[in-house]
């Protein structure tokens, strides 16, 4: 199992185990099947409002001696709406509590815009509050406290662009060590990686398959089908594999992590032997060629008008 090495000389699998979108009822199994077939790394957050039902089934895995605690690498997300300095513990502790753990391995921010804390999810511009009220900075220094208190061995950011983590940066006493974002063979994100790792920061490749299972109102009508792709089929029949197993082995390859989502028993174990897939140059040249600088998540959710965030801002 490829593993990504830490400036403290920890070692977190390469893949994992995503969770956004399973549903109640089904995370449960799947991360127990998960966990029973060899994957150690379970990605979560508290956004996706599953994390005590993840949580039940890492209580029962350990409890039955599947596992040990410290064979598992954990990820959880600060949520928009928790972001004053004096709520983050809070956050943590609910998400500790939620998972039955007591510490986690990593902790992100999930997104750089903060939200009013009465406020789950925004639905109009008054829900927001404008980074130049509460930036990202501050958000930081509650991070950089839980992990003082050890309720976090290692803390880190998602879905921020190189602008925003520059400026994490220029303030932190701890430099972040991951930013999870959307990236597959559509999205490559080679600026973006090149960034991270000239700042010793890892990547974490969220929707590697494209995402396909997602609501309705996060689509394009007339979006590509990344797992139908040609060119990845193409690569799949001849490596005698499945065109996820090409996506998430080609995310290996390029040295991030990739954290592939699945609740079917038979798909989760096909993603984890993706792991043996191995990729040529010449197969990773033409891959490389499919990049069409296309989000599937394009953060137009977050965008009202009148609003300090825009699509600019964000990702910039």
């Amino acid at each position: 199992m490829k593993t990504l090495k830490f400036s403290n000389n920890h070692k977190m699998p390469a893949f994992g185990l995503g969770t956004w979108k399973s549903a109640e009822g089904e995370v449960y199994n799947a991360v127990k099947t998960a966990i029973k077939n060899g994957y150690r790394h379970i990605d979560c957050a508290a956004a996706y409002g599953n994390e005590a039902e993840v949580g039940k089934a890492l209580k029962e895995v350990i409890n039955e001696g599947v596992v040990t605690r410290e064979e598992l690498w954990i990820t959880s997300k600060l949520w928009s709406n928790m972001h004053a300095k004096s709520d983050v513990i809070e956050a943590i502790n609910k998400t500790l509590t939620d998972l039955q753990l007591d510490y986690l391995d990593l902790y992100l921010i999930h997104w750089p815009i903060a939200q009013k804390k009465e406020v789950p999810f925004v639905s109009k511009v008054e829900d927001f509050i404008p980074l130049k009220e509460l930036p990202n900075e501050l958000t930081w220094e509650g991070m950089e406290e839980a992990v003082a208190k050890g309720l976090t061995k290692h803390i880190g950011v998602s879905n921020f662009g190189p602008k925003a983590l520059k400026q994490l940066m220029a303030s932190a006493n701890i430099k972040p060590a991951m930013n999870q974002i959307e990236c597959h063979p559509y999205f490559q994100q080679n600026d973006m990686l090149a960034f991270c790792k000239s700042h010793g920061i890892h990547v974490t490749a969220y929707a590697p398959l494209g995402s396909g299972d997602r609501a309705a109102k996060f689509k394009a009508e007339d979006e590509p089908v990344l797992l139908k792709d040609p060119v990845i089929l193409n690569i799949a029949k001849a490596k005698n594999a499945s065109a996820g197993q090409i996506l998430i082995s080609w995310a290996l390859h390029r040295g991030t992590s990739v954290i592939p989502k699945s609740v079917n028993p038979k798909r989760i174990v096909e993603n984890f032997e993706a792991q043996a897939v191995e990729l040529s140059q010449t197969d990773m040249d033409e891959i490389a060629a499919l990049d069409k600088n296309y989000r599937f998540l394009t953060g137009e959710h977050w965008v009202y008008e009148g609003s300090s965030y825009t699509l600019e801002s964000i990702w910039a």
